[in-house]
Order: structure tokens, then C-alpha cells, then sequence
């Protein structure tokens, strides 16, 4: 069988966070996507539940309105494809991202080991044209974006901690916001 070639329009990212805490901890965020424009309002600008899927999460969809540090916002759907577990899940993006997410979840001590394998195509008409030119700012730009995400669940796993926001600082704020509009 062949391998097929990649195309300018397809991205691959391998992220990996280190939090402390607890996998169960870890899930009780990650795993209920209707919280992520609270916790990580840098790029998630808008979270709209669609379904809300089985007993195991699947099934599970949202409609998200996403951005990262550049001055472009991306529409797609999130379909949670797998069992929400301690081990992670899996999920599909359709719309201005096609493609495949799987969220892992490992203790090394006390600490979670989070790695997130996400293999989409650029449907934006934007993206699809400019990615054969702009593919590294593209990418640095899902990088911001991971790191943004990374730094917000720290502070939402202290947050949750403590019972309080206080002297827990906001999670970073979007870049280039047009209007307050979510």
C-alpha cells in the first residue's frame, strides 16, 4: 500500500503538558469541553453544545469558535469519538480544521503527563490557500496556542484546588478581539 503524500493544507502536532495533579483532576477539565471557554478564553472564543452525547462522553459535540495569536479565528465541530477515561480520548474536528484529536493522560509521580496528537487538514479558505507560504507561522501559531493552554490549565487546577480564585491569576485573555462578543 502506498503512503499518500501530505499536503501543504495537512498539519501534524505532537504536544506534550506536565501539570501537577491527578488524572482524575486532568479529566474532570479536559474532559467536559462545554468549560473551555472559562478556563482557556485565549482561544476558545466561543463553546456552543450540540449533543451531549453517552455515558462515556461519546458522542459528545460542540461547536467551537477557536483562535491562537494571529488575526484569523477558525469555526469548527468537535466530536468526541471515544470514551472519556483516566487514559484520555479521542476526538473529530470538522469545518475550517478536518481531522483527529487524542488527548492521553499518564502519571509520572505527582504529576500528569498530557499529550495531545492532533492531525487536521486546513479547510479555511484562508488557511488552504496560504499554507504552502505561511505553513510556519501557521504552526507557531498552534504552538501559542498549546502553550496558552497549557499555562490556563495550571492555574485551573489551582483554581479548583484552592476553592477560590483568589491570588490565582486569570488565564491569559485572546489576542487581536474585534469585539466582546462570545
Amino acid at each position: 500500500m502506498a503512503k499518500q503524500k501530505a499536503k501543504s493544507t495537512d498539519y501534524a502536532f505532537v504536544t506534550i503538558w506536565r501539570v501537577a495533579g491527578t488524572r482524575e483532576e486532568v479529566l474532570d477539565i479536559l474532559g467536559d469541553a462545554s468549560t473551555l471557554r472559562r478556563w482557556w478564553p485565549s482561544v476558545y472564543l466561543r463553546v456552543t453544545p450540540v449533543a451531549p452525547g453517552g455515558p462515556d462522553g461519546v458522542g459528545a459535540t460542540f461547536d467551537l469558535h477557536t483562535k491562537g495569536w494571529l488575526p484569523y479565528t477558525l469555526k469548527w465541530r468537535l466530536n468526541v469519538t471515544e470514551p472519556v477515561t483516566l487514559d484520555g480520548f479521542a476526538l473529530t474536528a470538522e469545518g475550517d480544521l478536518d481531522g483527529t484529536g487524542r488527548w492521553t493522560f499518564e502519571t509520572d509521580g505527582p504529576e500528569v503527563v498530557i499529550t495531545y496528537d492532533w492531525r487536521v487538514s486546513a479547510s479555511k479558505p484562508l488557511l488552504r490557500r496560504l499554507s504552502w507560504l505561511l505553513k510556519p507561522a501557521f504552526s507557531a501559531n498552534h504552538h501559542w496556542a498549546m502553550a496558552r493552554g497549557e499555562e490556563s490549565l495550571k492555574l485551573e487546577l489551582r483554581r479548583r484546588r484552592s476553592g477560590s480564585a483568589t491570588n490565582i491569576p486569570e488565564p491569559p485573555k485572546p489576542t487581536f478581539v474585534r469585539s466582546p462578543r462570545g
